[in-house]
Parts: structure tokens; sequence; C-alpha cells
């Protein structure tokens, strides 16, 4: 078990969103039964109360959330120079087997949480609060993820054995690798770089045509296009070594941080892009929403097709 600074920071930041996520999971599941707009009873008004304090509370686990997220990166970081065989992250994540488990619910309740928000956002607007009673029933499910989170981030941190050999990124992101991660990075790049660039022409497609479900859909499929091609290709151009696949070494200062900033433009994106997909389904407005998914996948597109083009400029090859 290890037991840094930033670790109990994260450990003691997961006890007060599980203590205020009870609060609100016990006040939201009491709202979802009871609720009724048009009632006046004494009841009614309590409950309109307790929706205020219960979005309160939600939108403070959120707000800490995102940059927690990234201080949990950060810490991960940190702490692989504690174990022998690890040069990042993802050799803590490989340390144990709850790691990848605890990421993908990690990147999942951010996307949770934010369609949260927007629900409660759309639902304030109103005088009649049309989709209170809906948005409380969500979060009634959306706790249970949260409590999985808080559970498998304290079970990998106890877990974590400092004197086990772990392994490398060099070893885990590796063509050679008996595994999925292995058999991705053997896909042949002119299939990979199809599959992303032609993504992103469906994106333009659908966003031209308005066609708000399929764009939805087409934002699901480019964030998984993208982790993978930029694992397997551009990942490649930014380390400037054909072997190193890593996905969070080039958080590091060695190379500027510009992992942040990469994984931001990607996230944004794409929640953004299956954001405008919830809207139509509520017959909302989600012309915004098109607006910054377009801009930031965009960005992310131009970010990462940046390394390749600019490493053949300079070099003449490509790697």
């Amino acid at each position: 078990m290890i037991l840094s600074p930033e670790v109990l920071t994260i450990e003691i930041i997961d006890s007060i969103f599980l203590g205020l996520g009870t609060i609100a999971f016990i006040l939201a599941l009491k709202i979802s039964l009871k609720w009724d707009i048009n009632s006046t009873t004494q009841t009614q008004y309590k409950l309109e109360k307790q929706s205020f304090l219960t979005a309160t509370i939600i939108k403070y686990i959120f707000a800490i959330k995102i940059p927690l997220f990234i201080f949990f990166i950060f810490t991960l970081d940190k702490i692989s120079n504690l174990l022998t065989g690890a040069m990042c992250a993802t050799g803590v994540i490989d340390a144990t087997s709850y790691g990848i488990y605890l990421l993908i619910l990690k990147l999942l309740n951010l996307y949770l949480f934010g369609f949260w928000l927007t629900l409660h956002y759309l639902d304030i607007k109103s005088p009649t609060l049309p989709y209170t009673k809906i948005k409380f029933e969500f979060f009634t499910i959306i706790y249970w993820f949260l409590v999985a989170e808080i559970v498998l981030e304290i079970m990998m941190f106890i877990n974590i054995d400092i004197d086990k050999m772990v392994s490398c990124c060099g070893t885990l992101f590796s063509t050679s690798a008996t595994s999925s991660i292995g058999d991705i990075l053997r896909i042949k790049t002119s299939i990979l770089l199809t599959l992303f660039y032609g993504t992103y022409i469906l994106l333009i497609l659908f966003y031209r045509l308005r066609v708000k479900y399929i764009f939805a859909i087409a934002n699901i499929i480019f964030i998984i296009v993208s982790l993978i091609s930029l694992i397997s290709f551009f990942g490649t151009y930014i380390y400037e070594l054909p072997t190193h696949h890593c996905p969070f070494c080039f958080l590091q200062k060695d190379y500027y941080y510009i992992g942040y900033l990469i994984y931001i433009f990607l996230f944004v994106g794409t929640f953004y892009g299956i954001r405008s997909g919830v809207l139509e389904k509520l017959e909302e407005n989600s012309t915004k929403s098109y607006y910054i998914s377009m801009l930031f996948d965009t960005l992310y597109l131009a970010l990462v097709s940046t390394y390749p083009i600019f490493y053949y400029l300079k070099n003449g090859v490509w790697l």
C-alpha cells in the first residue's frame, strides 16, 4: 500500500464525496418518488428546497471531480518512481487488477455527471421544472457508479505492492505483447488512419446535415478510434520513437505536458457531441453543443496531425 501525500489527499476527498454523495442520493430518491410540481402541499415545498440543496451537492462533486481526475493522473505518474520497473502512470495502473477498470470508470463518471449537469441547467431554466424528477432519478443511478469508483480506487491503492516488479509502458504497449493492446498495435497504419480521418469526415457530414443522433453516435466512435490511433500512430511522433506507444508519457514535463491538452480537446469535443444527441432526445436546442463539439474535435485532429507532418518536414521520412 502507498500512503504518499497525494494518495492521502485523493482518499480524503473520496471520503467527502462518499458522504455528500450519500446525502444527495437519499434526498434524490425521496424527490424522485414524491415530486409533484402541481402540488401545493407542505411536503412539496420541502422537496423543492431539498432539490436545490441536492443539486448544489452534485454540482460541487462534479466541479471537484474534473481537477481531481487530472490530479489522479499526476499522482499515478509521481508514485511510479516508487515501483520497480514502472516508468510512468502505466506501471501503476498495471500494478493491480483494478487500475484499468478504475481509469475507465473515472472517465465514464465525468461524462455521466456532465450529462446530469445538462439536465439540471435545462430544468432550472423553466419555471415548471420539467426535468427535476428525471435528473434525480438519473442521479440515483450515477451514485452507484460513484461508489464503485471510490471502492475501486481504495482497492487499487491498498493492493499496490512497492516490492513487486511491474511492467513498464514499453512492455505493455508493444506490438509483441500477447494481449488486446498488442493486437491493436498490429493494425496496419493505413487502415487506422483511414478510420480516424474517415470518422472525422463523417462528423463534418453529420454536422452539416444536422443529423443529431448519428452525430452523437459518430462522436462515440471517434473517441474510440482516436485513442487507438493516438496510442498506435500519433504518439510515436510525439516521442519521435517508433517503438514508444505509451498514452501517459507525453503527460510528463519532457513533452511539455502536451498530453493534457490532447485529452482535453478529445474529451470536451466528444462530450458535447454526445450531449447534442441527449438534447435532441429532450427536444432542446443543441446548436451550441454542435459548434463546441466540432471546434474541439477539430482542434484535437489538428494537434495530433501536426506531429507527423512536422516530423516529415524536418527529417524527410516517416517513422
